[in-house]
């Protein structure tokens, strides 16, 4: 499964009404952690195929969505389970952590 681009015109189709668990990259191009950890999303991406989705939102391009989850620092993921905000995480995350969170979230 690939990573879909969420922006300000498609977060309620792609993350708000989505049947299963989300998990939101917030990152930057100019983000130097953002693009460590882009392998890293993308790999969990393939794994939760069918169990969960994984999206990506630039945060210089969705201004609105930076400022409703009130995001401070990059890369931020935020999981969303029932449309809801179910975790975050902030910062360099391992594959185990992030399919750990999500897996909790999945689980409330």
């Amino acid at each position: 499964m690939s990573v879909t681009e969420v922006n300000d015109t498609n977060f309620i189709g792609e993350v708000e009404n989505s049947e299963l668990p989300v998990l939101l990259d917030f990152y930057a191009t100019w983000c130097g952690p953002c693009q460590l950890l882009s392998p890293t999303v993308e790999i969990v991406a393939a794994e939760g195929a069918g169990r969960f989705k994984v999206c990506k939102a630039d945060v210089d391009q969705t201004p609105n969505l930076v400022q409703r989850f009130r995001i401070m620092s990059v890369p931020t993921l935020v999981i969303f389970h029932q449309g809801r905000e179910a975790d975050r995480l902030v910062g360099g995350q391992s594959r185990e952590q992030i399919l750990a969170a999500m897996e909790r979230a999945a689980a409330q």
